[in-house]
């Protein structure tokens, strides 16, 4: 659950990084718990509901709702990935397939290989562009719903889980919305453990969203 003191571009509200909402459930939710203007209800807002949908459907966006977000895998990697930008690990930006890949210049990090380069449409310059990476291919991963560390720890450990990895240690606790998982990952300590810290606040922010869901 991001912190008051983590609010940036990036993560403006306490909720967790992937917050399971609608955008209308978590309009609702802005306006209902006054995260706006510091008052409860300060916007005349109506949602209209849809119908026949429910939370666990799959659904596909119509259209890629950013040029490094092409498709359905990418999108569900996304949240898993986009920690590795405050490293140097390569999420894949240069290739025609972004937040599907992870990879770096040094061999230790797998046998999968790319090479970044400036595409039309894509980043003109991304990180190691031109420069073989070494790691993952995600393309073909199924087990991809909801939020991981497992790709992350696995490149920490790779790297020799030295601080140094974490190239842009600031950036990471704002994308993470505390810096309280970094410092875990350098203390050592598992997912299980990481993700157990956080459970009572995560099951605290469900009990608040419960009163502005609109669908089961």
């Amino acid at each position: 659950i991001l912190k008051p003191a983590y609010r940036s571009f990036v993560g403006m509200l306490p909720i967790p990084v992937l917050h399971g909402c609608t955008i209308g459930e978590l309009a609702q939710m802005i306006n209902g718990e006054g995260w706006i203007a510091n008052k409860k209800n300060p916007c005349s807002l109506k949602v209209i509901p849809m119908t026949g949908w429910k939370h666990g459907e799959p659904y596909s966006l119509p259209i890629k709702p950013s040029p490094n977000l092409p498709n359905d895998q990418s999108i569900r990697l996304y949240a898993s990935l986009c920690p590795f930008e405050a490293t140097r690990v390569s999420v894949g930006r240069g290739t025609t397939f972004p937040f599907q890949v992870l990879g770096a210049p040094n061999k230790k990090y797998g046998s999968f290989t790319f090479t970044p380069r400036s595409l039309p449409g894509f980043d003109k310059n991304p990180m190691h562009k031109g420069i073989t990476c070494y790691g993952e291919d995600l393309r073909n991963v199924t087990d991809v719903n909801g939020f991981t560390l497992r790709y992350f720890l696995n490149f920490y450990r790779l790297s020799g889980e030295s601080a140094a990895f974490f190239s842009r240690a600031r950036w990471f606790d704002l994308l993470m919305g505390t810096d309280s998982v970094r410092k875990a990952i350098l203390k050592g300590e598992s997912e299980e453990a990481i993700r157990n810290s956080w459970q009572k606040e995560l099951q605290d922010y469900k009990e608040i969203r419960k009163k502005h869901l609109l669908y089961e």
